[in-house]
């Protein structure tokens, strides 16, 4: 307050402080709609960036995933198969054997994640849309092959069309004590590279696919799955057919939807969506301190013309309505200008692309982005109560503030 005591004694009392008054409203309109065209965009991008990896996931991973309650794999039994088939509800059971293992290819080496599958993998088209080089198969003949991400690819510089060079994948057996030959102590396989995919990062650099017969050898897990993939009619409830599948299998198996699978990268995503919401309502709060300050100036201005009204009977509640109703007029064009234009901009991008990743190897050309209601009806809630809050003061002190000495 007593900056704008100070404020409007140093400019307003000159002949040009209305000028200045309406500078610092101009001000305050163009900050708070930049906050909020801002917040808009932001927030936008964030679903669009939700909506590519929940695209992703539900395109390449299966409906459902069955894994155990306790422990890394479980007995597949003939009985369990057949209880989940006969479901109507299934279109296919594919049987996963996955762990971590060391992998040389020429002279390089690294660890990566390998993911046996069924054949039915392929047969399901899961990575029809992602496959960049090389062949989509697991086995031809007596021949195994592995589908690489390309992220492995390029660390290990893998040739699928190279037929001289195979994978080696070696993963640590059952030690037993007096053993000294180092070769006894891990297994050792070789497959051949059959094609690479491109799905995302954390796909790309991790995982290879390779047949469950292939994998049960490599991990001595014969007969023992990590889990099972359903796939589902695409006219069934995910969540009903999920808790019908827990019913039928009982407590010693884990049933989960893909949300559920990926449930941390969503929730991560979540929280940096609220708190980039919460750490541009805070800039908009700052920029409306504009408002607040402006009010306080032209309730100083005006204190001649309060001092009319009050005598020809305007009341307290009157003149508080009337600067609370002048910063709301204020907050709200600057925010309903950066709203629309935030829109536009969204739906320019949505349409047209023209803001790119800028990078050859990315998903997507252009940066998505997608507009939520909910977060556009939040963004107004957030304005309108950073405008109560820094009119509200103002409002109430010229009301205040009235003498009628200010009329002479």
């Amino acid at each position: 307050m007593n900056l704008s005591y100070f404020i409007a004694k140093r400019y307003f009392l000159s002949k040009k402080k209305k000028s200045f008054i309406n500078v610092i409203s101009i001000i305050s309109m163009l900050v708070v709609a930049i906050g909020t065209m801002a917040l808009v965009i932001v927030l936008s991008v964030f679903n669009g960036m939700e909506d590519l990896l929940r695209g992703l996931y539900g395109n390449v991973d299966s409906n459902l995933v069955i894994k155990p309650a306790k422990g890394k794999s479980f007995e597949y039994t003939d009985e369990l198969q057949s209880t989940i088939s006969e479901l109507e509800e299934v279109t296919y059971i594919t049987d996963v054997i996955e762990d971590n293992a060391l992998i040389k290819y020429n002279n390089a080496q690294r660890v990566a994640t390998v993911k046996g599958v069924s054949q039915n993998f392929i047969e399901e088209g899961r990575l029809d849309n992602y496959l960049v080089f090389g062949d989509l198969k697991l086995k031809e003949g007596n021949i195994n092959y592995a589908i690489v991400g390309r992220g492995v690819q390029y660390d290990l510089s893998i040739n699928p069309k190279n037929d001289f060079h195979t994978i080696q994948m070696y993963f640590p057996d059952q030690i037993k004590p007096g053993m000294l030959n180092p070769d006894r102590m891990y297994r050792l396989k070789n497959i051949m590279p059959g094609g690479v995919f491109a799905i995302e990062k954390s796909y790309d650099e991790n995982l290879i696919y390779v047949p469950v017969n292939f994998a049960e050898q490599l991990f001595n897990k014969k007969g023992k799955r990590s889990s099972l993939e359903v796939q589902l009619r695409p006219d069934v409830n995910v969540i009903d057919a999920k808790n019908l599948l827990q019913r039928m299998l009982g407590e010693n198996f884990q049933v989960m939807t893909n949300d559920e699978v990926h449930g941390g990268l969503y929730k991560v995503l979540s929280y940096e969506k609220f708190f980039v919401f919460l750490t541009f309502s805070v800039i908009i709060a700052i920029a409306s301190i504009n408002i607040f300050f402006s009010l306080n100036m032209l309730a100083i201005d005006k204190k001649k013309d309060v001092a009319i009204l009050t005598a020809q009977g305007a009341s307290r509640k009157l003149i508080r309505n009337i600067f609370l109703y002048e910063g709301c007029i204020v907050a709200f064009t600057g925010a309903f200008t950066g709203l629309f234009l935030g829109l536009l901009i969204v739906l320019v991008q949505q349409e047209f692309g023209l803001v790119t990743m800028g990078m050859q190897t990315a998903i997507m050309d252009a940066y998505p982005v997608k507009i939520e209601w909910m977060d556009i009806f939040f963004t107004i809630l957030c304005i309108i109560l950073v405008t109560f809050v820094t009119a509200v003061q103002p409002a109430i002190n010229a009301s205040r503030n009235i003498t009628l000495n200010e009329i002479q």
